[in-house]
């Protein structure tokens, strides 16, 4: 029997989602709460059919968010693409959001675009702030020396070995990278009545990140701040070929992909 050929139609979306109660972008068998998985619903429901498919620029981890993240996606029914952003932010939750529709080719490779991501990592230094800060940004309680960190921050900028900056490497992975930029900066983007007078941004800049690289970035930015690793300590972590990795993760609810940027068609 003819295998059918059914027409296609491809758009790109930017989506803002705010990734605390999510399992991350990439929908997984056993994690049913994520952002594609979502999207893939309300698309199917929005389109009323059942064979929807999201490709991303990027992935994010559970309670990860995003202000600017991109992704393509197939169906087999068209709709004018402002039809299809009012429809699909009517029925999605509120803590996503669709901010643009275009129509795009097949051939388009979003996986594969050259881009550059810049990371935000909220975070403050307080004795028990609100409990509401808690899906933006995370607290350290020990006390830190942020001018130090911001001189480690500051290290990380061209081009490095980051095996120790990668979570479960293998040998065939390309661990050298390159930040463009890389700095701490007193928070002054994301605000609210309930966060603490004061809160930092880490923001790191870069074409190519590896799991959990900036998550980990961050954690020796805290060891650093914390005094329990040296500069000298820190600097070398970027230099030689080893698997031992920084030991300490930031945890997810901090991070941000903040701003995505490449030319798509």
């Amino acid at each position: 029997m003819a295998k059918v050929q059914y027409e296609q139609f491809f758009y790109i979306a930017k989506v803002e989602f705010l990734g605390f109660r999510y399992h991350g972008w990439q929908k997984q068998k056993d994690r049913p709460k994520t952002v594609q998985g979502m999207l893939e619903k309300t698309l199917n429901f929005v389109l009323e059919c059942e064979h929807s498919k999201l490709l991303s620029a990027s992935r994010t981890d559970a309670m990860v968010s995003a202000n600017d993240f991109l992704c393509k996606f197939k169906t087999r029914k068209y709709m004018e693409p402002q039809k299809l952003l009012f429809e699909l932010n009517k029925n999605l939750p509120l803590d996503i959001k669709i901010h643009s529709v275009k129509e795009t080719q097949k051939s388009f490779n979003i996986i594969d675009a050259p881009k550059t991501k810049t990371y935000h990592y909220y975070f403050c230094n307080e004795f028990k702030p609100s409990p509401m800060i808690a899906p933006f940004m995370v607290n350290f309680n020990d006390q830190l020396d942020i001018e130090l960190m911001k001189k480690a921050a500051k290290i990380f900028e061209g081009e490095h070995s980051f095996e120790r900056y990668c979570y479960r490497p293998n040998e065939n992975k390309i661990f050298k990278r390159v930040i463009d930029s890389c700095s701490i900066f007193e928070n002054d983007i994301l605000t609210a009545n309930f966060f603490p007078e004061q809160s930092y941004v880490f923001e790191v800049v870069g074409k190519g990140f590896l799991r959990h690289q900036v998550r980990i970035m961050m954690g020796a930015m805290i060891l650093v701040g914390s005094g329990q690793m040296s500069l000298e300590e820190f600097k070398q972590t970027l230099e030689g070929q080893s698997f031992e990795r920084v030991k300490l993760i930031a945890p997810a609810s901090g991070l941000k992909l903040f701003k995505s940027e490449f030319t798509y068609e």
